[in-house]
């Protein structure tokens, strides 16, 4: 889905089995989520507005993930986002995306919505309305990072940490001391980047910044992250944010949240007991519920 994957173990003899393992599950949810493949299910759905189109149980699993997050957030992460990221210029893999490009004419208007998704648990379709484009990004690379997590734990019967663009999951018995995971802007930094390292013992990490996926369009700067009010992408204060929650999915779903919220987001997480980081564009670091101090190194 257009991003890197690391995979650590707690004992190296479990790595091979570990690999095998995180390889089926990432490949799965890319056959099924990306939307820069023609045929994964995804396109499918995209494809045929207005029509009710059969998909598979790991499909629902990720759209019901989406539309869960859109529900607890009120609308702030929002699946319905697809053709407001496209006209944003965010139309093909990342890696290959021209970085740099002609000027875009952005509308400003609200995303279709969430609610406008049907779907049929029993017939097991999907159906979305003309005009309703899905991005499942987001929520499926979290929902990667969990299942591939805990299949790789089961699989090897140990600890297993795998990271999905900035998605991190653990799960099984950590190493000794926990998961010494460094917290930057981008899951590609060298050791040494501006961040700090945390002990992890399990669960799940999501950072969600407006940099790391970044391009320009003649004088503008845009990103991947779309506020549901104006369809374009968020107007934030902050850099980047990261949340660690029991999971993957519930970290990601308030990172992003909190990156749209802007300066309403220290006191949104707080209310909802979660420990984040959010770096302000400024470099101002605000830690909320209990974040850790920088670990030893």
């Amino acid at each position: 889905m257009g991003t890197g994957v690391s995979l650590a173990v707690a004992d190296p003899a479990g790595l091979p089995a570990a690999q095998r393992v995180v390889e089926i599950e990432l490949s799965a949810i890319e056959q099924t989520c990306s939307r820069f493949r023609p045929d994964s299910e995804l396109s499918l759905v995209n494809g045929s507005p207005g029509a009710w189109v059969r998909v598979g149980s790991l499909f629902f699993e990720a759209l019901e993930t989406a539309l869960r997050a859109a529900e607890v957030t009120a609308g702030l992460v929002d699946p319905t986002v697809g053709a407001a990221v496209e006209a944003a210029g965010y139309t093909e893999d990342f890696e290959i995306l021209p970085k740099d490009g002609p000027a875009l004419r952005l509308i400003s208007r609200p995303i279709p919505g969430w609610r406008r998704v049907e779907i049929n648990r029993r017939a097991g379709t999907v159906r979305v309305p003309a005009g309703v484009r899905l991005d499942l990004g987001a929520t499926a690379k979290s929902l990667a990072a969990d299942r591939a997590a805990a299949a790789a734990a089961a699989a090897c019967g140990m600890g297993v940490l795998v990271s999905c663009g900035g998605d991190v999951a653990a799960a099984g018995d950590p190493p000794p001391g926990g998961w010494c995971v460094r917290v930057s802007e981008h899951h590609a930094d060298p050791p040494d980047a501006p961040g700090e390292s945390i002990l992890f013992d399990g669960g799940g990490l999501s950072t969600s910044g407006v940099r790391a996926r970044s391009w320009r369009r003649g004088t503008q700067r845009l990103h991947h992250i779309i506020d549901p009010a104006t369809g374009r992408p968020a107007d934030t204060p902050w850099l980047f944010v990261t949340v660690a929650a029991a999971t993957c999915v519930d970290a990601n779903i308030a990172s992003t949240a909190a990156v749209i919220l802007g300066d309403a987001a220290p006191l949104w997480l707080q209310r909802r007991g979660l420990v984040a980081r959010l770096v302000g564009a400024d470099g101002t670091v605000i830690r909320v519920g209990g974040w850790p101090g920088e670990a030893a190194a």
